[in-house]
């Protein structure tokens, strides 16, 4: 019977440097490879030139790499390229590349699939089959920047957490994950360029407040009273806009990192002035900033997206208040790659 593998991944320096001591190898030798798995991000032990051929022989038989690979790849007229990532188990996964004038953005999942079945999001349609390794997040970045570079020549600016599943029930790789893009020794991008996008749950924004993390945070509001959160969102039964307002001025308090509300228009759910002036009641209470957000229609929902006169008094009603706002016009909605379209399609 075949030994089942490690993912090599998983191990801290620390850690791998203990192995290679036991298997009679130098101390430094697990700092090389540590370069090799992670800044260099090798696909193979063999293509680590500088270690010892009986070295790489030795850590084939003991580890697994557990490489995300792209198994397709779509390119929409806005220029978006969605990826269909395939994971060693043979899940998939989608990442997104959103290049802007200003940023090259990478859109990451965090779980294959999701457990919280927001009612016009087509990856809540999914059962949520397991969350993803740090390195399986660390990999999509990988891959995304390659693409920005080889696609259009320009480097990756951006990450957002904002694909497949719920980042903040996937909570300590989702920051080792972050550790080890922003690490020195990993990809080294500053935490102000990454933004962690939940649909609130009021325990775990605390927690990142606790533990003072430096990225940013971005709650998926979408409606600024309890029932009609409620509708659209079960999360919310558990996790009011009270509770959810608290947490938020928490995270702030301790880390002074930027908030953003996400508020998706849907045509006559949420989009009257006197919605608006439920939203400016919840935001008022915090240091952040309002994206109104384009719905994308997705098959299993009959959610249409607002009018354009709705969306201007709705804005201009906020910004009347002083409030800093922002319409996101939607990218790649023609090849589903636009958000709440997520399903990880086979």
């Amino acid at each position: 019977m075949e030994l089942t593998k490690r993912a090599i991944r998983n191990l801290s320096l620390e850690a791998l440097k203990q192995e290679m001591v036991q298997h009679g190898e130098p101390a430094f030798r697990a700092k090389q490879v540590y370069e090799w798995i992670w800044k260099k991000s090798v696909r193979s032990f063999e293509a680590m030139a500088n270690i010892p051929k009986t070295t790489r022989e030795w850590l084939e038989t003991e580890f697994d790499l557990q490489c995300v690979t792209t198994a397709e790849m779509q390119v929409s007229t806005d220029r978006t390229i969605k990826s269909s990532f395939a994971l060693h188990d043979a899940h998939l996964i989608e990442g997104v590349l959103i290049p802007t004038r200003e940023r090259m953005t990478a859109c990451v999942s965090s779980q294959v699939g999701c457990s919280l079945t927001c009612s016009f999001c087509a990856t809540g349609y999914m059962d949520r089959k397991r969350n993803l390794e740090a390195f399986e997040i660390y990999d999509q970045v990988v891959l995304i920047r390659d693409q920005a570079q080889e696609k259009y020549g320009i480097p990756l600016t951006n990450i957002v957490y904002m694909g497949m599943g719920e980042p903040l029930l996937n909570y300590a790789n989702v920051l080792q994950s972050i550790e080890m893009i922003t690490s020195p020794e990993g990809l080294g991008m500053a935490s102000r360029r990454i933004t962690v996008s939940t649909a609130g749950i009021a325990k775990m924004i605390k927690k990142l407040g606790d533990d003072q993390v430096k990225f940013n945070l971005a709650l998926s509001l979408h409606a600024a009273n309890d029932e009609k959160r409620n509708r659209i969102m079960p999360i919310n039964e558990s996790n009011t806009l009270e509770a959810l307002s608290e947490a938020l001025r928490y995270f702030y308090e301790k880390t002074e990192n930027d908030i953003t509300l996400e508020y998706i228009m849907f045509n006559k759910f949420n989009d009257s002035v006197e919605d608006a002036k439920e939203l400016y009641e919840f935001a008022r209470q915090l240091p952040c900033k309002i994206n109104i957000i384009e719905y994308n229609p997705i098959k299993q929902a009959d959610f249409v997206n607002a009018e354009a006169d709705a969306l201007a008094k709705f804005t201009a009603f906020l910004e009347s208040k002083k409030m800093i706002v922002n319409v996101r016009r939607s990218r790649g909605k023609d090849i589903d790659a636009a958000c709440g379209q997520l399903a990880g399609k086979k």
